[in-house]
């Protein structure tokens, strides 16, 4: 018996196809409408729903990248149950290049949003209603804030057996155990039932093909672990340091910083990160660690004030 279709939006999708769909959500002053792009690949075979989505904030354009190159190596012949990727989900954000929506809302503190709301609140409920409560499983791929940069990482509840299998099948080089936030997509989701991980890696407004690399393989080793795909038989599942404990290591005095540490280095408390110096080269005061564990968070920013975030350091078990 042939698998029925996939509905989404207006249209159906059939069992053995690839269909890109243009989900509504406004209209420019100018009169152009903006919709949400999602490429559905409804396999022949029956398997689980699973969606993969990137940009809910405009400038953390990796997720577009890891989406794109994740569709181009599936075949809806050969695959089982249905992925539903959204690889830009905040597009007024993504065209302007900027994290939030024209009206400085966070997209992923708008969950699980309203159809008569504010514009967030708004496509949050679009994405909700069309893609996740179709799905049983969710990856959003995020990368670090303006001016800093992360190891590629998993965030997820590390405590539910469910979504801790599909952080390990991912395999990133940390899982984080990490609580989930008011309004964001991951919250949203879990309360209705789905998985949720929550991808981080590399810098807004950039591409680094590791960061991509990762994530990709990430993916589809979740795929293949769901048995959507069949795994990669030369490649070895790597294994995930995890981590129930992060801090910031902050800046004691304003100056200018040269870090001496970089992402994924393995540091002890009390070790010298860095240091920070007056515009005449005059050091101010050392950077040091004060925890041991991995760098999974760096700021690319050179001049900071006391206070600001410098290295974020992951606590492994």
């Amino acid at each position: 018996m042939a698998r029925e279709s996939f509905a989404i939006g207006n249209v159906r999708v059939r069992a053995g196809a690839a269909r890109d769909v243009e989900l509504p959500i406004t209209r420019l002053v100018t009169g152009g409408d903006v919709s949400l792009p999602v490429r559905v690949v409804h396999g022949r075979d029956p398997g689980p729903v699973v969606w993969v989505s990137g940009a809910i904030h405009g400038d953390e354009v990796i997720g577009v990248e890891v989406v794109r190159e994740l569709i181009a190596t599936l075949s809806p012949k050969e695959f089982r149950g249905t992925l539903v990727a959204v690889p830009v989900v905040n597009v007024l954000g993504f065209m302007a290049g900027d994290r939030y929506l024209p009206d400085r809302r966070d997209l992923n503190r708008s969950f699980p949003g309203s159809p008569r709301g504010s514009l967030a609140s708004r496509i949050a409920h679009l994405f909700m209603a069309e893609v996740v409560a179709k799905c049983e499983v969710g990856i959003d791929v995020h990368t670090a804030a303006d001016k800093r940069a992360n190891l590629p990482q998993i965030r997820a509840d590390l405590d539910d057996p469910g979504t801790r299998a599909l952080a390990e099948a991912f395999g990133a080089p940390v899982m984080v155990h990490a609580r989930v936030r008011d309004g964001s997509l991951r919250q949203a989701a879990t309360d209705v039932g789905a998985k949720a991980l929550l991808y981080e890696a590399g810098e807004a407004l950039r591409f680094d093909d590791e960061s991509i690399a990762t994530g990709v393989a990430g993916v589809r080793r979740v795929l293949a672990f769901l048995d959507m795909i069949d795994p990669d038989p030369v490649e070895a599942s790597p294994v995930s340091l995890e981590s129930r404990s992060t801090g910031w290591v902050r800046a004691r005095s304003t100056g200018i910083l040269n870090l001496e540490t970089k992402l994924g280095a393995f540091v002890e408390a009390g070790d010298r990160l860095g240091g920070l110096s007056d515009t005449f080269g005059r050091r101010v005061r050392l950077v040091r660690a004060d925890r041991a564990g991995i760098v999974i968070g760096l700021t690319r920013a050179p001049i900071v004030n006391a206070g600001d975030a410098l290295v974020h350091i992951a606590s492994v078990e």
